[in-house]
């Protein structure tokens, strides 16, 4: 009498706790029923950048911006400076990170659109976080020369999905005077 009752007590236990089950459980139609679809993040994609340029910004009189390759900025305020990205068929919104290094610490930093930005203790480093849209492919960040800017050499690491894609070093040197 006492196994049947101890067989009765820990079958409806079972039941109760959903240990015995009146159907068997297809593992594979319960897992399809939960599963949850997430966006494939970008850093699966392979992102290959076909074409990076340095350089001081230049806007023609239609509104047209190019880049005058080089790695030396003349220290001379408003001065626009910053580098472009075309990455190989790519299409969508990138999420980029810049770490822009200086080689003392200028007289004040600050972004012009209040963006995901931040600066290290010291005073030199600047974080700038930033998910755009990649028209055509195409990435990019300028600076602008601000007075008390420092001279020297500076470099600019640019991450995608905290992978490093390209770094640009280049000097900020004094304005020539004629």
């Amino acid at each position: 009498m006492k196994i049947w009752s101890t067989i009765a007590v820990l079958a409806s236990s079972w039941l109760i706790f959903g240990v015995i089950s009146s159907k068997p459980i297809n593992a594979i139609s319960v897992v399809g029923q939960n599963a949850t679809s997430f966006p494939t993040p970008s850093s699966l994609k392979k992102i290959t950048v076909s074409n990076a340029e340095f350089g001081l910004k230049r806007v023609d009189a239609k509104g047209n911006v190019t880049i005058f390759q080089t790695t030396t900025v003349p220290l001379q305020e408003g001065n626009v400076y910053g580098w472009r990205m075309k990455l190989k068929n790519y299409q969508g919104e990138v999420k980029w990170r810049e770490v822009l290094r200086l080689p003392k610490p200028p007289q004040t930093w600050g972004t012009d659109n209040g963006e995901n930005f931040s600066i290290s203790a010291d005073g030199t480093t600047s974080i700038t976080r930033r998910t755009q849209p990649a028209t055509d492919g195409v990435i990019e960040n300028f600076w602008t020369i601000a007075p008390g800017d420092p001279l020297g050499k500076y470099k600019i690491e640019v991450y995608i999905d905290d992978r490093l894609i390209n770094t640009f070093e280049f000097e900020v040197i004094p304005v020539k005077r004629i």
